[in-house]
């Protein structure tokens, strides 16, 4: 699953529709199913103020949450994450990205971060 600029969320959709309409789409989870695994997962990364917000009202940081939260409901088994100074260009995403990734970790099998080559020392060895 990737997480690009390049990919949007629903600009007519809260942050909550948005990540909660991927399990309804994919396994056909209720609404009331989706949204509450949904709201854990905000709950889990501590946004849940931006439940509610649509697209244009998001930070950078809230959008990206949304992103990640859609591909991350989604049980991928790789997340990609392309340029993430790209989606978050207000916040030293390398500390940001380590903190939010460990709160899921029982979540994502596996992550990469697809970013320039010359941003190779900002992330700790693999």
């Amino acid at each position: 699953m990737l997480i690009s600029a390049e990919l949007p969320l629903r600009a007519n959709l809260s942050v909550l529709e948005n990540i909660a309409l991927v399990p309804q789409y994919r396994s056909n989870a209720s609404a009331h199913t989706a949204s509450e695994r949904a709201w854990a997962l905000l709950e889990r990364l501590g946004h849940e103020s931006c439940a509610h917000l649509r697209d244009p009202d998001l930070s950078f940081e809230q959008r990206f949450i949304a992103k990640l939260l859609r591909a991350v409901i989604a049980k991928p088994s790789i997340i990609v994450i392309e340029r993430p100074g790209l989606l978050l260009p207000d916040t030293p995403y390398p500390r940001f990205l380590a903190e939010t990734s460990a709160k899921l970790d029982k979540e994502i099998d596996t992550l990469w971060i697809v970013d320039y080559t010359w941003h190779a020392p900002l992330y700790p060895p693999t």
